[in-house]
């Protein structure tokens, strides 16, 4: 199963256009999405600092 990582707390979009993506769990910026950085360099592991986001309540 691929962590999507637009639904965890450490993901956020930053403003570098080289490295859109970042990861605040594991303190890095990227041009991929973390979890896929994560995979390639650990083949066959997934991203163990996923944590889902909170819906907030209007």
């Amino acid at each position: 199963m691929m962590i999507d990582c637009r639904k965890c707390e450490h993901y956020y979009v930053t403003w570098d256009k080289d490295s859109p993506h970042g990861c605040r769990g594991m303190g890095f910026k990227s041009r991929q999405l973390p979890s896929t950085v994560v995979r390639k360099s650990s083949p066959g592991m997934e991203c163990l600092l996923f944590k889902k986001k909170k819906i907030r309540s209007q």
